[in-house]
This record gives C-alpha cells, structure tokens and sequence, in this order.
C-alpha cells in the first residue's frame, strides 16, 4: 500500500458493547461506547441473541456519534478498521457489516484487527515513541482470556502461556455467580475484596510448580464453592434454566445463592479468592521476567483494572527495572473502538500488513469468533 493512513474511522461489536471510535495516527479524537449491560444484567450474562439485535439497534447512531465528536467526516477518514474476532460471532457480523458497507461506499481501505491485539496495544495509545518499549512482555487479562505474550515489535509476537481452562476474568465472573453478587460479577468481587480480610480462607495457588507459564483457574473456582456449601451447611442444587436462551423468554436464576452468608464473610471469600487468582498469575508473570529481557510490560483487558494485580506488577517492574504500561484512560480497559483504531493504525508498520483495499478483498472479509493474536 503506497498511501499513508493518519486517520481511522473504528468499529468494535466483539460482545456486548457497541462501539465507534476516530483515531488519528496515536490520538484518539473520539470514543463512543454504548454499553448493553443493564439489557444483559436481568439473565446473569450476556445473551448472545439480545446483544445481536442492540448492536444493530444502535450502530448507526454509534459511528454518527463518533464521527461527530471527533470533528471529522467520513470524507476526511482515510480508512474503517473493524474487530475480526475473537468474540460472539453474531455479535461480530454486525460491525463488519457496517464497516464493510462504508469502505466499499466512500471507496477507502478496511483493516481488519484482532480484538486481543487492540487490547494489547491499548497501554500504548498516546505514546510517540511505542517503538521504544519493544520487546514487552504482553498481560492480557480478560473474562475470555488470560494470556502472556511475548512482544518482539509490531506483528511478531509469541504465546509464552494461557490459561487451561477459565480465563481470570471468568473465574472472577464464576466466584461472584456463586456468591450471588449479580451481573456484571468482577468488578463486584473486587470491591467487596477491598473490606475482606484476605487471610481468612486458604485458596489453592494453582501450578505452582509446573516450570512453564500456564495457569489454570476451574481448581480455585471450585474450591470457593465448597467453601460456600460448607459454610452454609448444605448442598446448593444448580438451577437447569441456566441453559435456556434468552429468545425462549425464560429468565434463568442465578446458579449457586450465597444468601445464608453474612456481608462480612463473604466479603473475606472475595479477598482470599482475588489474593489467590492475583499469585497465581504473578508467579507466572515473575517466570517469565527471569526468562527474558523486556524493558516493559503492557497490560490491557478489562482486569487490567483490578487493583491488586497492578499493585503486584508494579512492584515487580520497579525490582526488575521494567517499565508497567497500562491504559492510560479508564475506558481502554474495556471493549472499545479507540483501541481497535490504534491497532489498525499499527498495521501498516508491520512486515506483511492486512490492509483490504479492493472492493473483492473487501467483501471478502468474514468473521473469526476463534481468532487468537499468535496464530496470524
């Protein structure tokens, strides 16, 4: 590709937030999110057909807010880049969709990007010389994925470990289901944790001494489940509507109830859960610190929030002498489209960059629900 793109029209439908975002070169000039979660929170997770129909509901007004914030015209973009995957695929179809019908009209290139690509790449936005921060050890931490990636520049990465089985945000997602904390549950965890004394109960710190850097969360999952029974002193029956669809119209309940705890032993539960998750992960991360030589660490994912663990890195990367970059807005932790415009930005610095520019490659374009960073 011979012309140079500096301004970005973006489009992220991964799950269960649409998003729109304008993103000129490293600056984001505008980020509009409308969130789902109230229109989720009533089933206790994300329905994959509800977050289809809002998608298409609000798209339009989405990518007509951003564009309007940021003081740009669809004239003034030089090119759309839209989430590829990983992520709900029905959910997936709509912003591709829309991104697809908008290069093809205004005759500008799409680039498509990989949703855990923008979540890494998140901590960099703003940052002139991002260049500069390679190799990084890459955290990703999210309710779908847990990974640790090595970062030798734009477009060369390798998968250092992940999770065998729950990702971190999962597990943090499955505990505060079991503890009747409602929808969404990690933020909730977390701040119960906060007034929890966090030596109350021992949790399992999984794989420990594996020697490579896995991590596997189901083991403490369901130790803080029958942690949960035992205290209550029965055995919690799992409600089977759990399994019906939200287009069946029934409203499942929430699997376990925690309702025969007190506030004060269930905010202890919560703060030896997140010490255990949070080590586990660490120890990992301090593995592969030890291995290689990176002069940073970038972490994004929505547990990128979670205090605890950037309380934990940042310790590590002042003993280490290794740089923590975070996201430097609160809204770049989450789904959103400013991170997927960054990346698409990123592309055409790597090797071999993805830019669609024909109207044939273009319509081409299908969605990867599976999609993993490494695998490109």
């Amino acid at each position: 590709m011979n012309v140079k793109i500096n301004t970005i029209l973006a489009i992220d439908t991964s799950c269960d937030d649409t998003s729109a975002a304008v993103v000129q070169e490293n600056r984001v000039l505008s980020n509009v999110i409308s969130s789902q979660v109230e229109e989720h929170k009533e089933w206790g997770g994300v329905v994959p057909g509800l977050a289809r129909k809002l998608h298409e509901e609000r798209i339009d007004e989405v990518v007509a807010m951003a564009l309007d914030k940021s003081g740009k015209s669809l004239q003034e973009v030089d090119a759309v880049a839209v989430t590829k995957g990983p992520g709900l695929a029905i959910a997936l179809e709509v912003g591709i969709k829309k991104a697809k019908e908008l290069a093809i009209r205004f005759g500008i290139p799409l680039i498509p990007v990989d949703h855990m690509e923008g979540h890494l790449f998140s901590p960099l936005i703003g940052i002139e010389d991002f260049n500069e921060k390679f190799p990084a050890l890459g955290v990703l931490v999210s309710g779908g994925h847990t990974e640790l990636i090595k970062v030798e520049r734009v477009g060369d990465y390798e998968l250092l470990g992940e999770t065998l089985d729950d990702a971190i945000g999962e597990a943090f997602d499955k505990v505060a289901k079991i503890l009747g904390l409602g929808y969404p549950g990690g933020p909730a965890v977390a701040k119960l944790a906060e007034g929890g004394d966090e030596g109350s109960f021992d949790f399992p710190i999984s794989m420990k001494n594996t020697g490579d850097m896995n991590v596997s969360y189901s083991g403490l999952k369901t130790a803080v489940l029958y942690k949960v029974r035992e205290l209550k002193g029965e055995n919690s029956v799992q409600n089977r509507s759990n399994q019906a669809s939200w287009e069946e119209g029934i409203k499942p309940e929430r699997a376990f109830e925690a309702d025969g705890l007190d506030r004060q032993t269930i905010a202890d539960i919560c703060a030896s859960f997140q010490v255990a998750a949070v080590e586990t992960l660490m120890n990992k991360i301090k593995h592969a610190a030890k291995l290689y030589d990176f002069k940073s660490i970038l972490l994004g994912g929505g547990v990128a929030q979670n205090k605890l663990l950037q309380g934990e890195l940042k310790k590590l990367a002042h003993s280490r002498n290794i740089e923590l970059l975070i996201p430097g807005n609160g809204k770049f932790f989450m789904d959103n489209a400013a991170m997927i415009g960054f990346a698409g930005w990123l592309e055409q610095f790597k090797s071999s960059p993805n830019i669609l520019e024909t109207d044939e490659q273009i319509n081409s374009l299908d969605r990867d629900p599976g999609l993993r960073i490494t695998s490109k």
